[in-house]
């Protein structure tokens, strides 16, 4: 029983779904605050700098082995918000990210993380970024309930045509518009739009996740908000058309593994022999005590 509630308690913190861990609601003071950064930067060290780099700008050891280039944290723009477009995120949006990862790319959920080092990890990804001591994250967009109506899915596919979907993802969704040579993203680098007939998408599974990406955008690359261009129907639309062509399924790897998560976890299992990460990361400490089949559900759900 013990090691059924265990796998559960890792699967859930893995979808986001449990509690997240918040200094602030126990009214830290400055010493708390100063440990919870001296924490983070000892996570960061360890979990992220291979990437990311010692200064957060993106620019790691391994991140000229990856077409998906990882996060430069000094510009302060973030693609996976629940604030509106132009705006910070919150700190639950960067907690997000850290716990599920990035599905495709080599951002892989940073299961062998406790929520306080996820929280003070996040807490750190901020410092790097003037803009978080200059600028106030604005409050989440609203998320409103699916529209119960027949024809929203015929909607969503006039709507894709109308609203220039297809220059970039293509006339059928599989990524492969007119402008998809010509597009780069917010550091210069090559970026291709997304196929919309694979799953999983990169901010998840969900209908939500899917909508809060149409209403807010992605800041740093060419997909922008639509809050203002369409009416919450009509994004429900788009959403549930967008699912009705997702019919196929990215090829997938070792423990379901997709894209360049399986770099990802190669970049992460080279680090840890190397020492840089102290035996942690993917492969360490959290996910060495599980076994293939916990691995293999977590990478299937996410």
């Amino acid at each position: 029983m013990r090691n059924i509630f265990l796998s559960l308690l890792f699967f859930l913190i893995s979808l986001g779904l449990s509690l997240a861990y918040e200094p602030g609601q126990q009214k830290d003071g400055g010493r708390q605050a100063e440990q919870t950064l001296k924490l983070g930067g000892k996570v960061y060290r360890e979990s992220c700098m291979a990437c990311h780099g010692e200064k957060g700008d993106g620019k790691g050891q391994a991140a000229s082995t990856l077409k998906t280039k990882p996060r430069d944290f000094t510009s302060g723009v973030y693609k996976f918000r629940s604030t509106p477009t132009g705006s910070l995120p919150l700190d639950q949006d960067i907690v997000r990210t850290i716990s599920r990862g990035v599905r495709g790319t080599s951002m892989l959920p940073q299961l062998h993380l406790s929520q306080q080092e996820t929280w003070a990890v996040g807490q750190y990804l901020k410092t790097f970024s003037p803009r978080f001591s200059e600028q106030r994250a604005k409050q989440p967009v609203s998320i409103p309930p699916r529209p119960k109506d027949r024809n929203l899915v015929r909607m969503g596919e006039r709507l894709y045509r109308e609203a220039g979907c297809g220059s970039c993802h293509g006339p059928d969704g599989k990524g492969n518009g007119r402008a998809d040579q010509e597009l780069k993203d917010h550091w210069g680098f090559p970026i291709e739009p997304t196929n919309l007939t694979l799953k999983p998408f990169k901010s998840g599974h969900d209908p939500q996740d899917l909508y809060r990406t149409i209403n807010t955008g992605l800041d740093g690359t060419p997909m922008p908000s639509y809050a203002d261009a369409l009416s919450p129907k009509e994004q429900w639309s788009l959403v549930l058309y967008i699912l009705s062509i997702a019919t196929h399924e990215r090829p997938r790897g070792m423990m379901g593994l997709v894209g360049e998560e399986t770099r990802g976890m190669m970049i992460d299992m080279r680090a840890a022999m190397a020492g840089m990460m102290g035996g942690r990361g993917m492969m360490g400490r959290g996910m060495m005590h599980r076994n293939m089949g916990e691995m293999m559900r977590d990478m299937m759900g996410r």
